[in-house]
């Protein structure tokens, strides 16, 4: 992970450069392979006991009408980016972290920037005509510069909210190399990050596991063992088109 700060003034950033694979497990198989993985890693410092050692992860995605980061995702655009809010729990406090993230793909490799913001600030990103505000607010802040572009250019705003459980392991022996287990996936059609408790949450993928594969140069030979084993095979699967497609606001026709 690479921390950098564009101005001594101005707020820190956060940019991870990474590789990202995913396999799809159903219950059997993840206990399986989970039993396996803690033989070799710790879990992440960042979990709660009374979540069994996992802790919640919602993001709030931004599209346009037109669909244009769904399709890009179905139509394999080799190049993308998109954009969304992210928090660590289901009920707002003023304590709890709120970001504002840049996702951008590669083909498999993942660059991902963030930035902590303010959370009096939620109801400028929630609206496009005030996305503006966000380059004096925010002031020589390159993520929050591309935002704007972005979002003014696509006409982007906040679409769907997806939540889920996110148990999460690393290693001792390399700091580079993550493993995440992420179930119990429910998304919304919404644009707050903490919408009423009268939404209609819909499931995402009933009965089953994400398993995330995160690395900077190889995965270690102990855990090719594993995907060996059970034979995995990489699953090309995003919580965000899955969440579109549930929800109904795009449809998959190809």
């Amino acid at each position: 992970m690479k921390s950098t700060a564009t101005k001594s003034s101005s707020p820190r950033t956060e940019d991870f450069y990474r590789y990202e694979f995913k396999y799809l497990l159903d219950l059997r198989s993840r206990g399986e392979i989970e039993s396996e993985v803690a033989n070799f890693m710790d879990y992440d410092g960042h979990v709660h006991e009374e979540l069994d050692h996992a802790y919640y992860v919602r993001s709030l995605y931004f599209e346009n009408e037109a669909t244009t980061h769904f399709h890009e995702k179905i139509d394999g655009v080799r190049i993308r980016r998109k954009y969304r809010l992210r928090t660590y729990g289901t009920n707002f406090n003023s304590n709890l972290p709120i970001y504002i993230e840049e996702k951008k793909r590669n083909l498999d490799r993942v660059q991902k920037s963030r930035l902590r913001i303010n959370s009096e600030h939620l109801k400028i990103f929630y609206n496009p005509f005030q996305f503006e505000e966000l380059l004096k607010i925010y002031s020589g802040v390159e993520l929050i510069e591309r935002f704007v572009f972005d979002g003014l250019r696509r006409v982007i705003q906040p679409k769907l909210l997806v939540d889920y459980i996110r148990r999460p392991y690393v290693s001792s022996y390399d700091m580079n190399f993550r493993v995440t287990f992420d179930s119990a996936l429910l998304t919304t059609a919404t644009d707050r990050l903490f919408p009423s408790a009268l939404e209609n949450w819909a499931q995402g993928l009933a009965g089953y596991t994400i398993l995330e594969v995160k690395f900077n140069r190889r995965i270690p030979a102990w855990f090719h063992r594993i995907l060996q084993a059970h034979n995995l095979r990489r699953f090309s699967i995003s919580k965000f088109v899955r969440g579109m497609e549930v929800t109904g606001l795009a449809t998959n026709l190809s």
